[in-house]
């Protein structure tokens, strides 16, 4: 197939290159569209701070009647580079029909950038941040994604394999099915636990009560992350995206949040209901009726997604999920919730994934990522 790529300019390109999965895949089952508008804030300059410390480059690939085959972004973090010591570029937002012709023309566009920029390696698909969505579906094919997952056909691993991608790293997804109660372990470790650490689990009421933890939460989350994959510190302004992101559909029942002696936040969690039943509905607009399916997902639904988890370095290992968990127990009865699902988590995250051994809990989802020596 005779393939031309074409960087993205403009607002109609950009609108394109956004809608092009939800049009690849809008007969398939599994999908779950992003909302158009929220990637269209994404990736605009204007409107997203974490291009305060990130380059990205958008292209797409058009066969010879000038029909979109395939997408993807290039994306440099100074700050991660400066951080390790590296240079490496990134590589998202891909997507692609089953053609190699296209991924020649598209992994060439986005290899040649990265060069020019003086980049000797690249990772992917990784966002611009490490909240964004990372991986391709390697594993989990007949399952629904959560809201902050992605899903693919299962031909993209060995377009990467074929074009010499070599695995980097992977995350699991697993799905906890609600006992009708924890184990007694975590009970006795949480009773214990106060009294012997001087700690304070804080529950809410209103989001008005949230608020003044939200700016200690970020605190914690740059302290508690920094050493994970892919991570870098969130700046004023990417604190201020993802608060306005994610506060507005909270439920302050779902959120867990430890104090120590002192009143300083040494513990988050913070779950929320599934969203992607509500979003294959709303076909990625919010409008004139998508807020309405996505209304009813967070006050009726019997699923949710673990969405962050956070403990300070100094009380790891000391039982604070422990405590975390048995707050949130009786909350996820009284919503009706059978099934919690973990969004996507370093494979080599033990810690979370030994909480879940005393639960009836499945892996069911793998999501990779890869990396070439340029």
């Amino acid at each position: 197939m005779k393939v031309t790529v074409r960087e993205v300019s403009g607002k109609k390109d950009l609108r394109r290159f956004v809608d092009f999965p939800n049009r690849m895949y809008r007969k398939n089952r599994y999908y779950v569209p992003q909302l158009i508008k929220a990637d269209m804030d994404a990736l605009n300059p204007k409107a997203n701070h974490a291009f305060e410390v990130c380059e990205v480059c958008l292209w797409m690939a058009f066969d010879e009647q000038g029909k979109a085959v395939g997408r993807i972004a290039g994306i440099i973090n100074r700050v991660f580079n400066e951080k390790n010591g590296l240079k490496r570029a990134r590589f998202s937002y891909v997507d692609f029909i089953d053609d190699s012709d296209v991924t020649d023309a598209l992994f060439n566009a986005v290899e040649n950038w990265a060069r020019s920029k003086g980049m000797t390696e690249l990772t992917g698909p990784e966002g611009m941040l490490e909240f964004d969505v990372a991986g391709v579906l390697v594993e989990g094919f007949d399952r629904l994604p959560t809201a902050y997952g992605k899903y693919n056909f299962p031909y993209y691993e060995s377009h990467f394999t074929s074009r010499g991608y070599v695995k980097e790293m992977d995350w699991i997804e697993s799905v906890i099915t609600i006992p009708e109660d924890i184990p007694d372990s975590y009970y006795k470790t949480a009773d214990i636990l106060q009294p012997r650490l001087g700690v304070k689990l804080v529950n809410f009421h209103s989001k008005k009560e949230l608020m003044p933890y939200v700016p200690a939460v970020f605190n914690l989350m740059n302290r508690s992350y920094s050493k994970l994959y892919g991570f870098t510190e969130l700046t004023q302004g990417q604190k201020d995206d993802l608060a306005r992101q994610f506060i507005p559909n909270v439920n302050v029942d779902l959120v867990k949040i430890i104090l120590d002696r002192n009143g300083n936040v040494i513990a988050f969690c913070i779950w929320m209901p599934s969203l992607s039943r509500a979003l294959q509905k709303c076909h990625g607009r919010l409008f004139p009726f998508g807020f309405i399916h996505i209304l009813r997902a967070l006050r009726h639904n019997d699923r949710l997604d673990t969405l962050l988890v956070g403990i300070d370095e100094e009380y790891r290992n000391k039982g604070l999920t422990a405590m975390m968990f048995t707050k949130m127990w009786p909350v996820l009865h009284k919503l009706g919730v059978k099934y919690v699902e973990t969004t996507r988590e370093l494979e080599n995250n033990f810690s979370v994934q030994n909480l879940m051994l005393k639960f009836n809990y499945e892996t069911c989802k793998r999501a990779r990522c890869y990396r070439k020596q340029l």
